[in-house]
């Protein structure tokens, strides 16, 4: 039975990977805040594990991650994807709530999903497992007018370095995938504000292939990691962009 934990499950690319992995036969935690979408995720699907919590809160993410122990058994992948878009600006019209609310979500929520992963891997047997973050292509390239996106993005192009540092000992692989415009609500959010204001949006790229790529990573035997990948709308300014 393989196992996988997925946060920010009820929506956009989080949804999507899940919904695959379930598909595939996986055993799949669903975290996420909305416990009610969860539950229609998981309506007659034996292999899906409603975990509604909210990974801001220690205590609550920790409470998720025993709760799928107690039903699978073990946890064989992390898929840290929870995050949130802000509304953008330059720095000094971005509202400080609104960065604290960012840097909460972005990043202290994928440092306590990871903790508790790396605690179980570390400490199940046989020994083991995988973290995948989702990075953005912002992770490297910011977009403008999104600097509490970006800096907690490249953030976690640091916590992905550390936890394959400190992982190895273990057998904790961890790696980053960076995924540039796929179709979301979050994205058509971004493409809707930039025919509002007359612009060309940015292509897009259908959310399935972001989740197919995750399962790529996912299902790679233990001797092997994808340390960073990139998967993004062909002709997206990702390349030059800036």
């Amino acid at each position: 039975m393989k196992t996988i934990i997925v946060t920010g499950a009820s929506a956009g690319i989080g949804r999507a990977t899940a919904e695959l992995f379930l598909d595939e036969g996986w055993t799949v935690g669903l975290l996420a805040r909305s416990a009610d979408t969860l539950a229609a995720m998981s309506s007659g699907r034996s292999n899906a594990v409603p975990l509604p919590a909210d990974v801001t809160e220690p205590e609550a993410v920790s409470g998720a991650f025993n709760r799928f122990l107690d039903k699978a058994g073990r946890l064989e992948v992390l898929f840290n994807n929870a995050g949130i878009f802000a509304p953008g600006g330059t720095i000094d019209e971005i509202a400080l709530e609104d960065w604290y609310q960012s840097v909460n979500v972005n990043l202290n929520g994928m440092f306590l999903s990871a903790r508790e992963a790396f605690r179980i891997m570390r400490h199940q047997s046989p020994q083991g497992g995988r973290i995948i973050n989702n990075g953005s292509i912002a992770a490297h390239v910011p977009r403008p007018n999104s600097v509490h996106y970006s800096a907690t993005k490249h953030a976690i192009t640091g916590l992905t370095r550390s936890l394959s540092l400190d992982g190895r000992d273990f057998g904790i692989a961890c790696g980053q995938i960076d995924i540039g415009n796929a179709r979301t609500q979050m994205v058509q959010g971004l493409v809707d504000n930039a025919i509002a204001a007359g612009e060309q949006p940015d292509p897009t790229m259908a959310v399935e292939d972001a989740a197919q790529s995750v399962l790529h990573m996912a299902s790679l035997p233990a001797e092997a990691n994808v340390q960073f990948m990139t998967v993004m709308a062909t002709t997206m300014p990702y390349i030059g962009r800036g």
